[in-house]
């Protein structure tokens, strides 16, 4: 492996007009040699064929680079159109290895998976700092007719240089050694702490008493044949803290979620930390976060801490009535009406809980019986459909990478417009999040449009032999805001595959909006049913929820502002002279914020974190887009949540919009105005 990389190196530096070199083919046999728009069959993929294919397309491409440096006369197709179309290769041999990684049931084929995106990462870290093809591209936009272009080419131009200044091309030969040395390094550490924390098990073995409280129909599916109960410490069986009677429990289930992966994450990400830091200054910023937040829409640190500290002083009274409210809940349930100690971490969903029980008469686990996963999904599609303008025909026999995957095709009218995949529950070894994964961006090519490919990778709960999967409001919840990332990415008709995504601080507005329709009893009561006796949704149950909404927002509001002061602090304040303990910093901030200690002693919450991982710098980004999702709703408020002709335009506008016009003009459009936050601050009930 290091022998090919050397050689495809050499070649990406300066290895021109060489006749003895010509772009590859795949085998015939090869499960990812398909024709435009013609599904893999990934039934049939094994390691081999993943590694073969990352090897044809990282030599291809690095002989496709090799020809626009080498033309004497440049033009806008040989130049930034070939780079986007060897681009689209690229990324999708990357996905598609990463895509594997996560998700195949063979041990082969997720290593090589592994092996196959960290090859394409440290090729994409070399072409980033080629300065020849920085000056080819330089060259060329200087030029008459490289000035003159507007619209989405002249976007795709700025994207694309944005991007090689943005990974050291302008750096010295010493520096630019050592960018590439810590952009390896990082790839390899972020790799092995998703390993680490996707193969991480651990169980709670409870007997009869300690199970008191959770719901007959979990306990069912964990109970062993010597009437002890064996449960998963997974995203799935979270319930655990809510609905426990027992705070020892519930302090032993938070413990070890708490603690998933830590002995072997936490001296992987103390140097993630570091590297990071070393890259960010290496590049000329105070901070890692500096680096980062320059290509997004925030730009700078002081913007994202300027957000975070005023929403922070604007949720805390709520949130501090929040806290009191719960207090009362467990003194009454303990019997002690004068305590005013803390609130144990580990118990403060449980007596939320108990407070939408016994105030709402609202019973979360209860409302399982009438979200079985199927009937939800239906529902689901048929809403979407319906909203924008799309058909979503299911794949008879897809070849899929495992049984339990679904596929369909999305259409609008006669026109294929992509298709998408659906991996919904866990099992071993698969990416324990939920996430919606693009795997083809959608571009124009010479024999027609490629549309774009998608997957809803996710971990809801799995039906048993007694039960079909019925899932939380809150799977409900998050399966709508996944499913809008599948939407965004099935909207794009772009032309050219750069321009396909949006900013990262944007990206969840366009999921986070489609919580709203959960909201609404029409929709609701549209597909969820009682899954033994058909009955609709009650109506009391869902006022009772509705009324319950904002119960403990404050709380949420400053939980999640949490998190976005632990993420900018490892990236904006790290000092290497006094490297920061990960663990203390958790109780800091829950110092700086004066609501209650919510760090346990002993847990390692970090080391199982996927967000500080792969994704540094983006806590805030969650908060950023909600205030944009929220105030896009209210133009569906005041159409109609089923209106056809108010979603079309949204998908057309917002949706098919990536990156080929401005985020703030593109919403000032749908909106009628300016974008500003009343929306959001009246969704949290702080208005």
């Amino acid at each position: 492996m290091r022998l090919t990389f050397l050689f495809l190196t050499a070649l990406l530096i300066g290895c021109t007009n060489n006749p003895k070199i010509e772009r590859l083919e795949l085998a015939v046999d090869n499960p990812f040699n398909v024709a435009l728009n013609e599904p893999i069959d990934y039934v049939n993929v094994s390691a081999d064929h993943v590694k073969s294919y990352v090897d044809v397309s990282i030599t291809n491409a690095v002989i496709d680079l090799d020809n626009i440096k080498s033309h004497n006369t440049q033009s806008f197709e040989n130049t930034f159109g070939a780079y986007d179309k060897i681009s689209n290769e690229l990324d999708k041999a990357y996905s598609n290895a990463f895509l594997l990684n996560w998700v195949s049931i063979d041990s082969m084929t997720r290593a090589e998976g592994t092996k196959g995106y960290r090859k394409i990462d440290s090729l994409l870290t070399e072409i980033g700092s080629d300065k020849v093809l920085f000056n080819t591209f330089q060259s060329y936009t200087n030029s008459e007719e490289g000035k003159a272009l507007k619209g989405a080419k002249k976007n795709l131009i700025n994207k694309v240089l944005d991007k090689f200044k943005h990974s050291g091309v302008n750096l010295n030969e010493t520096y630019l050694a050592t960018y590439k040395s810590l952009s390896a390094k990082i790839s390899e550490l972020s790799s092995e702490f998703s390993k680490n924390m996707n193969t991480a098990e651990d169980f709670l073995v409870l007997n009869e008493k300690e199970v008191d409280g959770l719901p007959e129909n979990f306990k069912n599916t964990y109970r062993l044949e010597d009437g002890s109960y064996k449960i998963p410490i997974i995203n799935a069986t979270g319930l655990v803290v809510s609905n426990a009677s027992s705070s020892e429990i519930r302090k032993a289930y938070s413990i070890k979620k708490a603690n998933k992966a830590a002995e072997l994450n936490l001296p992987i990400l103390d140097s993630l930390i570091s590297k990071r830091s070393q890259l960010g200054k290496l590049m000329g910023y105070d901070s890692y976060a500096g680096y980062n937040l320059e290509l997004k829409m925030a730009k700078t640190p002081e913007k994202v801490w300027e957000f975070i500290n005023e929403l922070l002083a604007e949720s805390k009274a709520k949130a501090l009535k929040d806290i009191e409210a719960l207090k009362t809940v467990r003194n009454t349930d303990l019997n002690t009406l004068d305590d005013d100690s803390p609130i144990n971490p580990w118990d403060l969903r449980y007596y939320n809980n108990q407070l939408l029980k016994t105030k709402y008469k609202l019973d979360y686990q209860k409302m399982r019986d009438y979200l079985p996963m199927e009937a939800c999904l239906e529902g689901m599609l048929s809403l979407y459909q319906e909203l924008l303008g799309l058909e979503f025909k299911k794949v008879e026999n897809p070849s899929v990478w495992h049984k339990d995957v679904t596929m369909y095709e999305v259409y609008e009218g006669e026109k294929l417009k992509g298709y998408f995949y659906l991996d919904l529950y866990p099992r071993p070894n698969k990416e324990t999040w939920f996430y919606g994964v693009p795997l083809s961006s959608g571009m124009q090519t010479a024999n027609g449009y490629e549309v774009p490919v998608a997957m809803l990778l996710g971990n809801f709960t799995k039906a048993t032999d007694e039960l079909p999967s019925l899932i939380s409001f809150g799977e409900l919840n998050t399966l709508f805001h996944e499913f809008g990332h599948i939407v965004n990415m099935m909207s794009y008709e772009g032309e050219y595959n750069i321009l396909s995504s949006t900013k990262s601080d944007f990206a969840e507005a366009m999921s986070q909006i489609f919580e709203n329709w959960l909201d609404d009893y029409e929709i609701i009561s549209s597909f969820a049913r009682h899954y033994k006796t058909g009955e609709v949704f009650p109506k009391s149950l869902f006022d009772s929820k509705l009324k319950a909404k904002n119960i403990s927002s404050g709380i949420g509001a400053q939980m999640s502002l949490r998190y976005c002061l632990y993420d900018m602090n490892l990236y904006d304040k790290y000092d290497p002279i006094n490297p920061l303990n990960t663990d203390q910093l958790w109780k800091d901030i829950d110092t700086q914020m004066g609501l209650m200690d919510y760090y346990i002693d002993g847990t390692h919450t970090q080391a199982s974190w996927i967000h500080i991982n792969t994704n540094p710098v983006y806590m805030y980004g969650y908060l950023w887009s909600e205030v944009y999702a929220q105030d896009m709703f209210t133009v569906f408020e005041k159409n109609g949540l089923r209106d056809t002709e108010t979603g079309v335009r949204y998908r057309k506008l917002i949706l098919a919009n990536g990156g080929q016009r401005d985020i703030d003009e593109a919403v000032e459009e749908f909106l009628g105005r300016p974008t500003n936050n009343k929306a959001y601050i009246k969704s949290l009930g702080l208005e």
